[in-house]
């Protein structure tokens, strides 16, 4: 195996582990919410011990590592809010007031925007074969999320959604500039910082009864009988949740390129929907298998499209997290 062969092969790998992730915190933090926490304290909660785990991270490995200043400090601090505290807080008003599966639909039309955007106002060069990976992840997640049936449209749901694939797209884009001159861990760390900040703000921690992540929270489907303080859920949120996977997918961006990260990255709601299969016990049905089965058929097609060498540097091309 070649070199760039290892590189593609350990960027794969990267962003499908934190697909995964993802998608269990999915389930923890829908427990979470169940046991008395509401989706902006959460996301709160979430974003401020995601901030110090990394910052005392970059401490203790990174010791001397440049603080971010000027355009690449102003990057960052529009990676962490809308990139990720928006991405976050858009989301769960979606799912509010639309469908899960439907709400994850259209926040997962990002890969497609980023690819949009590469082709059209970057001008790069993106293969035929990706509109096709594209068009079949789409086509499949529509199946796992069963949106044809009895679903209820909600003008402010739809909208909110729309803004998350934005956000997710502005993700994408704006991690693959910054970590071309940052390490994954440092850029994950600063931009968690401004997320943790942007909602402290909107959401003084004074006005917050800790007293709650006491409580002991009953474990549902496969692990009933079983019970967690609130904190250890919020721990695994914060840890699994969210520190690990979003390095993993910076660490995958700089192998891959934003194009085809997104597009892996398509793999989390069908990874959600097994989550809840096992934990919840919310049974898939045929449809919902075939279309898993679909998405990880467009998923290999992005990936054929670049099994050729190119000319010109990987990182310049978006090409199918």
């Amino acid at each position: 195996m070649t070199s760039s062969a290892r590189r593609t092969a350990v960027g794969v790998a990267l962003v499908a582990t934190a697909s995964v992730l993802f998608a269990v915190n999915g389930t923890v933090s829908k427990l979470a919410m169940q046991a008395g926490l509401s989706t902006t304290r959460l996301v709160e909660l979430r974003s401020l011990g995601s901030a110090v785990v990394l910052v005392a991270a970059v401490l203790v490995m990174t010791p001397r590592a440049r603080l971010p200043r000027g355009r690449e400090l102003a990057g960052i601090a529009v990676l962490g809010i809308v990139g990720m505290a928006m991405v976050q807080w858009l989301y769960f008003v979606a799912i509010s007031r639309l469908p899960v599966g439907l709400a994850l639909l259209i926040e997962y039309t990002a890969p497609l925007l980023v690819a949009l955007w590469a082709r059209f106002v970057l001008g790069e060069d993106v293969r035929a074969r990706v509109w096709w990976a594209l068009a079949a992840c789409l086509a499949g997640l529509t199946l796992v999320a069963q949106v044809g049936d009895g679903v209820r449209l909600d003008v402010l749901g739809l909208v909110a959604a729309g803004a998350a694939a934005v956000s997710l797209a502005v993700y994408y884009l704006l991690a693959d500039r910054l970590v071309r001159r940052r390490d994954p861990l440092s850029t994950q760390a600063w931009s968690m910082v401004f997320a943790a900040v942007f909602w402290v703000v909107l959401q003084p921690l004074w006005t917050f009864d800790a007293g709650v992540l006491a409580d002991d929270v009953d474990l549902p489907g496969a692990l009933e009988g079983s019970r967690l303080p609130l904190w250890v859920l919020l721990a695994y949120i914060v840890v699994l949740g969210t520190v690990v996977p979003y390095v993993l997918i910076l660490a995958g961006v700089v192998r891959l390129g934003a194009a085809r990260t997104g597009i892996i990255g398509m793999l989390e709601p069908v990874a959600a929907s097994a989550a809840a299969w096992l934990v919840l016990s919310e049974a898939m049905t045929p449809v919902q298998l075939l279309g898993g089965a679909v998405v990880l058929g467009g998923v290999a097609l992005a990936e054929t499209a670049r099994a050729r060498p190119s000319v010109v540097p990987a990182s310049d091309v978006v090409e199918s997290h």
